[in-house]
């Protein structure tokens, strides 16, 4: 086999890989939804650290395309209107989760997994792991993997089916990152956000986080679905992206399958 051949063949592979087309990615009634554009099958040996606010490097996006992720759920009071207002544009998801509350809200936990958006990992109780001596860190983290992946698959173990975690505060050291890298869990950070950790109202929320993307242009946007202000204005931000041709990429970790079945 050719050199040429050779990386034409990667390359083909790669693709496969990463990209399935709009209907393979979201089977979606309404003709005129946002709807997710692409399925980012993500490699933690390729991706380990991503997101431009903490690291060197973020996502393989293209302009105009965003990854929608939203932290510290679930949430009984506001996790749903979020649910809600995705579907209603057919869009999938990340969600980092916080063990404590998926713990106490397992059938929501379900429920996210069940409409096909991605379940990720947040730690145990949103400790700040910076402080933390590294053993206990872990600690926190993994006794989150256990507590999602009860939720999920009745099952308490520390070895995440979507190996996909976020840092709380994004507040990381050396030590817990070679931990993490080391058990091929991607760490992800975020290329802008909507600061909806400080209060505003959903109007002031959009606009901050529209004026954010239109300098951006495209990024991992991070969002929190336990914030009533979040939820409410989600809908508008959604149609945001519709009307300013924006396009919703869905991540999964590599080897997964897609919500359409395919393997990619």
């Amino acid at each position: 086999m050719t050199r040429n051949l050779s990386a034409a063949l990667c390359s083909a592979v790669a693709a496969l890989m990463t990209f399935v087309t709009a209907a393979e990615a979201a089977d979606c009634s309404r003709k005129d939804a946002l709807g997710t554009s692409r399925v980012l099958a993500v490699d933690a040996a390729t991706y380990p650290r991503v997101g431009l606010k903490s690291f060197p490097q973020t996502l393989p996006l293209e302009d105009h395309e965003v990854v929608l992720t939203f932290d510290d759920g679930p949430w009984p009071g506001t996790t749903p209107k979020v649910l809600a207002a995705l579907a209603h544009e057919c869009v999938h998801a990340t969600f980092f989760l916080i063990g404590k509350p998926a713990s106490e809200h397992p059938n929501l936990v379900r429920r996210l997994a069940a409409e096909g958006h991605t379940i990720a990992h947040h730690t145990w109780t949103h400790h700040n792991l910076k402080y933390m001596k590294p053993e206990a860190a872990i600690g926190e983290i993994d006794k989150g993997i256990a507590a999602v992946e009860t939720a999920l698959h009745g099952m308490a173990t520390t070895t995440s089916s979507t190996p996909f975690f976020r840092f709380p505060f994004f507040d990381m050291t050396p030590a817990t990152l070679d931990v993490l890298q080391k058990r091929g869990i991607a760490v992800f950070g975020a290329d802008l956000w909507a600061s909806d950790w400080m209060p505003m109202t959903p109007a002031q929320q959009l606009k901050l986080l529209t004026e954010r993307l239109q300098v951006a242009r495209k990024g991992i946007i991070l969002l929190h679905d336990p914030k009533a202000q979040t939820a409410a204005m989600l809908p508008a931000f959604l149609r945001y992206l519709r009307d300013n041709h924006y396009r919703v990429v869905h991540l999964v970790p590599a080897g997964a399958k897609t919500v359409s079945g395919k393997a990619h």
